[in-house]
């Protein structure tokens, strides 16, 4: 008996993508979903792709203005139509990609189908664009359960959502991972590897959330030169504030300043959850491996091993969700491995 055909949902949220030249420069086009769908309307007869039903999600959102209240919207859309469709693609502006591929992935836990976000450099419209192969991609690959959960087709490669990163804002191969390996590479044909994501120590059950702590929530600060106790106070000091995302010099190394550990044991007597994360692309945080990260560990601030920046806020927004939070049961999820975030425990050399 003959599989029926795969039925993929395009989800339009903004972005470069479905942008147009105007007197102030690159601007939503007005209608894009509704034109999208006309102009792909024989796409499927013509070069097998699946079918496909668009979907604009309005208002459509300024990549460059996205907020943490973003994500539920995105996820809820999707849950919305899980039912009815066998995969999704999510067109997205490239500023914050991967942060919403990160975000979607720990709302979508378990998801067992694909979800692929996509973009583009260039407007679809515009000479040399990159968008309509990676739609052309992002559906085909919509269609393949292997790549079920949460991934970013972006150039020459899909990415797991969890481990991506935008890391040029001229190349046309724009995303990368630096703690993992492509799930699929796009070239003259889609190859998908045989081992498609890192797995999770046990199958993840479907759980998905709409549910993040919410803009100024999670703050983020990066360790450099001079940095004092009073810009940490400062930083923390709004009473929204209940994580950060603490960014370190290599292995997890702060400043041996007494009165900078002592402004964060403040922050974290306060219920703010602290989690370290390095700076470097490549290695992670191993604390305790120098005496100035140790003090950190005796403060209970929690190891983001090798996770991404955009990984590391989206899991502590999802974590965070609701008030108050229970610093146990926050530092127990942290340490879960949830979409395949964790290369091995929090704590562990390199980890």
């Amino acid at each position: 008996m003959t599989a029926p055909p795969r039925r993929i949902r395009v989800l339009y949220t903004g972005g470069t993508i479905g942008m147009t030249e105007g007197p102030q420069g690159l601007a939503p086009m007005a209608d894009f979903g509704a034109r999208l769908q006309d102009w792909c309307a024989t796409l499927d007869a013509r070069s097998g792709l699946p079918a496909f039903e668009v979907r604009t999600l309005a208002p459509v959102i300024d990549s460059a203005s996205l907020c943490p209240e973003h994500w539920p919207r995105l996820a809820t859309a999707l849950i919305e139509d899980w039912d009815a469709f066998d995969g999704f693609v999510v067109l997205h502006g490239t500023d914050t990609l991967a942060w919403s591929a990160a975000a979607l992935a720990f709302l979508l836990r378990g998801a067992d189908k694909p979800v692929i976000l996509t973009g583009s450099q260039i407007p679809w419209q515009a000479a040399r664009s990159d968008a309509p192969g990676h739609l052309d991609a992002a559906l085909r690959l919509a269609a393949d359960p292997r790549l079920a959960g949460v991934s970013l087709c972006f150039g020459r490669h899909l990415w797991p959502g969890v481990r991506a990163v935008k890391w040029s804002s001229q190349s046309l191969d724009a995303f990368a991972a630096p703690t993992g390996r492509p799930l699929a590479d796009l070239g003259a044909t889609l190859r998908v590897h045989a081992a498609p994501r890192p797995q999770p120590a046990a199958a993840t059950p479907r759980r998905f959330s709409t549910a993040v702590a919410g803009t100024g929530a999670v703050a983020v600060l990066t360790v450099h030169p001079g940095l004092t106790a009073e810009a940490v106070r400062a930083l923390l000091a709004p009473p929204g504030v209940r994580g950060l995302v603490l960014c370190s010099y290599g292995l997890g190394n702060i400043p041996e300043d007494p009165a900078l550990h002592q402004a964060l044991a403040e922050a974290m007597a306060r219920g703010i959850t602290v989690v370290n994360r390095s700076q470097c692309a490549h290695g992670g945080v191993a604390q305790g491996t120098y005496a100035s990260s140790h003090a950190l560990a005796r403060l209970g601030v929690l190891s983001a091993g090798e996770l991404t920046l955009e990984a590391a806020c989206a899991k502590l927004q999802v974590l965070l969700a609701g008030a108050p939070a229970d610093p146990v049961a926050v530092g127990r999820g942290w340490a879960q491995d949830w979409a395949g975030e964790w290369t091995m425990a929090p704590g562990a050399a390199g980890g």
